[in-house]
């Protein structure tokens, strides 16, 4: 059955599209690896006519498998990428070492023209727990070695889990340097929670970088061919593309990916809205590590999943975007209303709710990942004088917040931790069962982590948030006006959360600090300082 693409009336052959993002082949390993290969995740010297200058990447990996991705683009900023119309092949290999001499699996895949060119590589058959590593080959060009890794097996007891999570990376708001330092930890993959790029225009000198930006890539993006220059600018960025060669990354999105505090399930979108959208949903797909199940249908992209880490954790990776209802209260920031409390009103839309409550009450794992785009606690702005919240995150929807964290109280459910981006600060939070009575029991913690570069070195939300952290006290720890990640490590006894903070966004070479350090114990929902 043929697919019709979004903004696009040719049609692509299934056959044809499966075998860009699972060309799985069952033939002999490649021919002789040449006797020098660049380190997995370094980024050698690449002729002009490079066809991988947006990098390479890995993500989504189970047990036994991981998805492989790259996209041709010899000049990103030209229609198609600078490539000819058509279907090309691209070789890919996969080996247990960095110098690729023990290939255990090969093949080819088609880089389609109506993808952007990109690639998406099921692969599967291989061994649990395990570090592999990978390249492309186009013509006779290569690209840099990746590394990527496995999930152990459901029944594992694995002893510990090292993963980051990370968010918000305007580009013309400063450099990604934490993802310099992100390459040089030793993690199992990394989380991206959202805001991977943004939809405003940007000026041609390229805003805090003072980089000249592509003309291409300047307008904010209507159509298919602005997004992918829009991404294109983004994946260009040499340490972006060194994290993403050395980790795998598992990806979700928010509201930059598309619009600014979109509501995907809103009914009042207009037709020019829904095309953009259409557009932007492509596009996201075109360039990420992402299985063919997640291909977009117009504006239906398929999109939370469940990843298991042996017995030690499960990690649901949560869309709360593309279904939410608009806040009834308003939009940004507003007085709460009752209107809220409508057990009808959903943030992450009543089949994913369903979804997400069978996996957590199923669950047998020691913990409970929550992959969350926008802050679950409660943000009180004004204390006594009112109830005024921001309605984009979850407490524009408590109706449906108290029906998730009812869920998580139940005895099934062990040691929830929410991972959540979005907010350009840093927040360490009690999850309270109900936030409308503050001396509701504590069932889960929450860690809000920075942005990669948003707001630059500027100090913007410092001053903004600091005075309402008062009128929160489940709030333990905040800070505004850093820009980083967060490191985590898991273990059966404690899960422990570093934030990682670049001394700047105004060079790549800016250095990196560990700026606090926070611990839970497992059956004591609730973080404690440590360091």
């Amino acid at each position: 059955m043929p697919l019709i693409l979004p903004g696009n009336s040719r049609l692509i052959d299934r056959r044809l599209f499966l075998s860009g993002v699972a060309g799985v082949s069952a033939a002999a390993a490649l021919a002789a690896t040449p006797a020098t290969k660049a380190d997995a995740g370094t980024t050698p010297a690449r002729s002009k006519d490079d066809p991988f200058t947006l990098g390479i990447a890995s993500g989504d990996p189970t047990p036994s498998g991981v998805v492989l991705w790259t996209r041709l683009a010899p000049k990103p900023f030209e229609p198609n990428g600078g490539m000819p119309p058509g279907h090309p092949v691209v070789e890919w290999r996969l080996a247990t070492d960095a110098g690729m001499r023990n290939v255990v699996r090969d093949g080819s895949a088609h880089a389609p023209a109506q993808l952007g060119h990109s690639v998406h590589v099921e692969v599967e058959g291989l061994e649990p727990d395990s570090e592999y590593f990978y390249e492309f080959k186009f013509r006779n060009h290569w690209s840099p070695v990746g590394r990527t890794k496995t999930l152990p097996a459901p029944g594992a007891d694995v002893r510990q889990l090292d993963f980051a999570f990370a968010s918000c990376q305007k580009w013309d708001d400063g450099f990604f340097p934490s993802y310099s330092h992100m390459a040089a930890e030793d993690l199992d993959f990394v989380v991206h929670l959202g805001d991977y790029v943004y939809e405003y225009e940007i000026g041609a000198d390229g805003g805090l970088r003072r980089t000249p930006v592509p003309a291409a890539a300047q307008p904010a993006p209507q159509t298919l061919e602005q997004w992918r220059a829009r991404y294109a600018l983004y994946k260009s960025d040499p340490d972006l593309q060194a994290a993403h060669a050395r980790f795998p990354f598992i990806v979700t999105w928010d509201d930059h990916e598309v619009q600014n505090d979109y509501a995907g399930g809103w009914e009042g979108q207009t037709q020019a809205f829904t095309a953009v959208r259409a557009a932007a949903y492509m596009a996201y797909y075109e360039h990420q590590p992402l299985r063919a199940r997640s291909l977009p249908q117009g504006t239906d992209m398929q999109l939370y999943r469940r990843l298991r880490y042996g017995r030690l954790a499960q990690l649901d990776v949560l869309d709360g975007r593309q279904y939410r209802d608009a806040p009834p209260c308003g939009w940004g920031e507003a007085q709460a209303c009752e209107a809220a409390y409508d057990p009808a009103i959903s943030m992450l839309g009543p089949e994913q709710e369903q979804w997400l409550y069978a996996g957590l009450r199923d669950s047998d794992v020691r913990w409970n990942i929550l992959g969350n785009n926008v802050m679950v606690s409660r943000l009180d702005h004004d204390g006594a004088a009112g109830e005024l919240l921001w309605h984009d995150a979850w407490d524009g929807f408590p109706a449906a917040r108290k029906r998730l964290l009812d869920v998580i109280a139940g005895p099934a459910v062990r040691n929830a931790v929410f991972v959540t981006g979005d907010w350009h600060s840093t927040f360490v939070n009690d999850v309270h069962l109900d936030f409308d009575r503050p001396d509701s029991p504590v069932v889960a913690t929450e860690f809000v982590g920075t942005s990669i570069s948003t707001n630059g070195d500027v100090p913007v939300y410092g001053p903004y948030y600091e005075p309402m952290i008062g009128f929160n006290p489940h709030i333990k720890f905040f800070d505004g006006d850093r820009r980083g990640y967060v490191r985590c490590q898991v273990t059966p006894e404690r899960w422990r959360t570093e934030l990682r903070m670049a001394t700047g966004v105004g060079s790549r070479a800016a250095g990196q600090y560990t700026h606090a350090v926070f611990e839970v114990e497992d059956g004591a929902p609730g973080a404690v300082q440590v360091s």
